[in-house]
């Protein structure tokens, strides 16, 4: 245990500030402070509110974090940080606070995949990730299928969303019914009283000649809102429980269903789903009842580990650190469309050591010597 990597977190790529200390496959710390209700007025995610929020946010809830851990900032062997994809302003503010730790400490940098973060979370709950996995990633900007053989250096997309993501169609969906803002958790509770075949909403992109791995939600959620207009034009009430059934099963349905396909297609015996919406209650239960089905391996972490968090930022650096990665340069950026074929953002321009913990090849010992003490419990 002791000589597995120490690594701390930081996501910022939305309205969470999250901040997560690991070591190897264990958690030790998941500090999260979310800006949701700032952005629930406006519904939806206002990228320039989120950046000031995780400016006001990002010490507290470090200082928070290494508490809950028990270790000082000295004790770490790397600092991971998504640097992509995501909001760019909310990025750099990760991005810009990672540095200033690792630089301050002398500890190694990571810039990490937000997406590849989202598939390594589950070696927190359920150990080392089998290789292949297959994921299906599904959240408010996401909607996924990747085949993962190693995390650190080779996640293939097979398919994403060409429109709508999932959670963004909940969100839109949830506003039609005046559920409020976000979308998903609120559907996911009205739909367990209601008939998901009440009524017979279409399942994007799944004929015989559409892309086999992609997802379209756009259809859906205007033939949501177009059904709904027209009870309301009627003057008859909206059923809001069959509607959020229905429209969730037509979702959930055509998720599993593509996942399945991709996993039978590659030969692949796991998979993995993550992201906010593998919160959802059905799509966990339909996941479960077609892989078993099929003979598949299901591997879905605890609903707070799908949410946006540091935790799984800190799992895949730990993983980079445990395989000996290259960090990141310190002229690292925030990329907010960082193509998950990239798990890592590599430096190039110093050599990987062991000075101290798992550091850089220079280390600024000044630095280190100054400021470690300051940090001890930031």
């Amino acid at each position: 245990m002791a000589d597995e990597p120490l690594v701390l977190g930081i996501e910022t790529s939305c309205d969470e500030t999250g901040v997560g200390i690991v070591r190897g496959h264990t958690l030790l710390a998941d500090a999260v402070a979310s800006s949701v209700d700032e952005h629930a007025r406006y519904g939806g995610v206002v990228p320039e509110v989120a950046s000031r929020a995780h400016l006001e946010a990002m010490i507290p809830t470090i200082q928070r974090a290494l508490k809950e851990a028990g270790v000082s900032a000295s004790d770490l062997d790397g600092i991971a940080v998504t640097a992509g994809p995501g909001l760019a302003g909310a990025l750099l503010v990760g991005v810009s606070a990672a540095k200033a730790y690792a630089y301050a400490l002398g500890k190694p940098l990571y810039g990490v995949n937000h997406l590849a973060s989202h598939i390594c979370v589950d070696q927190l709950e359920h150990g080392a990730l089998p290789e292949p996995t297959m994921a299906l990633l599904v959240s408010g900007g996401h909607s996924s299928l990747l085949l993962s053989t190693d995390i650190t250096s080779d996640v293939r997309p097979l398919g994403a969303t060409i429109d709508d993501a999932a959670g963004e169609a909940f969100d839109k969906v949830a506003r039609v019914l005046n559920l409020g803002f976000p979308g998903g958790p609120v559907i996911d509770r009205w739909a367990r009283e209601g008939n998901p075949d009440a009524i017979a909403f279409p399942r994007g992109l799944t004929g015989p000649r559409d892309a086999p791995y992609d997802f379209s939600f756009s259809g859906l959620k205007t033939a949501v809102a177009r059904w709904i207009e027209a009870k309301r034009n009627a003057g008859e009430e909206v059923p809001v429980a069959d509607v959020s059934a229905s429209f969730q099963e037509a979702v959930v349905d055509v998720l599993t269903r593509k996942a399945i396909r991709a996993c039978k297609d590659e030969g692949v015996e796991h998979l993995m789903i993550g992201g906010g919406v593998a919160a959802n209650s059905r799509l966990r239960a339909l996941a479960e009842e077609r892989c078993e089905a099929a003979g598949i391996t299901l591997r879905v972490p605890r609903p707070k580990l799908c949410t946006d968090n540091g935790a799984m930022v800190a799992a895949l650096g730990a993983e980079m650190v445990a395989r000996d990665r290259a960090p990141s340069d310190w002229d690292l950026s925030a990329d907010s469309s960082l193509p998950v074929t990239e798990p890592h953002v590599p430096g190039t321009s110093h050599a990987h050591d062991h000075t101290h913990g798992h550091g850089h090849g220079h280390t600024h010992e000044h630095v280190h010597e100054v400021s470690a003490g300051n940090l001890h419990g930031a």
